[in-house]
């Protein structure tokens, strides 16, 4: 069933990490997958390039069916296999909506982050600024609480949407990991850090956990101030 399913992927990205959960939440383990080096530009190989022009991952194919957006692919995967594994979009269209409104939004969260470890490579040097830089930091503390609101609502047990484990926690957890990682404080986000304490042992996240965070378990400093 999955060993037609071929994932191209790189470690601790979190649109990758977002669709490994889905495989494996599906139960659809056996899929052919590629770990790709992005200090080594393998992204942008012609292995890659030929199917996804973007250079990006990650870079699905199922049969003839190719797709190059993390959100897509696991919506795809619900749908294809909903009758596997954990059934990660509800039926009721309410709750539908709220995991996919929470899904979507979570774009700002990765789009802040990004900016901030893109800062040297997009501002010319003679334009960066330790303000300039902080104010970026501001923008993602500013998102973070809006989250941190979101979570603080739904209480400490609680997943992002309600009582069960979602789509929208697959793929809102890798952001919550990935920005703790960089070294936000738990204790300024009290309960983000309360769910990603919640679900960071849930079988398959610890299977699908970046290979490369597990070889260095030390965290960065980049979000330290945010």
């Amino acid at each position: 069933m999955a060993n037609n399913i071929m994932l191209y992927w790189g470690s601790g990205s979190p649109p990758c990490w977002r669709v490994q959960v889905v495989l494996e939440e599906k139960r659809l383990q056996g899929y052919q997958n590629k770990l790709l080096s992005f200090d080594k530009g393998e992204h942008k190989s012609p292995e890659v390039l030929a199917i996804n022009p973007r250079g990006q991952v990650p870079t699905f194919k199922h049969g003839d069916i190719i797709l190059n957006e993390s959100i897509g692919i696991c919506l795809y995967l619900e749908d294809l296999f909903k009758s596997e594994g954990v059934q990660l979009m509800p039926d009721d269209p309410r709750e539908k909506a709220i995991i996919l409104q929470r899904s979507l939004e979570s774009n700002n969260i990765f789009q802040k982050i990004g900016d901030i470890a893109c800062y040297n490579e997009m501002v010319p040097e003679n334009e960066r600024s330790e303000a300039g830089l902080q104010r970026l930091k501001d923008a993602l503390s500013l998102e973070l609480k809006l989250w941190e609101g979101y979570a603080a609502k739904m209480g400490t047990e609680s997943y992002v949407a309600g009582k069960n484990f979602t789509m929208a926690d697959a793929v809102i957890f890798p952001l919550v990991a990935l920005v703790f990682r960089f070294g936000a404080s738990q204790t300024k986000y009290p309960y983000l850090a309360a769910y990603y304490n919640l679900v960071k042992n849930r079988p398959s996240i610890q299977a699908t956990w970046p290979p490369h965070w597990k070889e260095n378990p030390n965290k960065g400093d980049m979000l330290k101030n945010v």
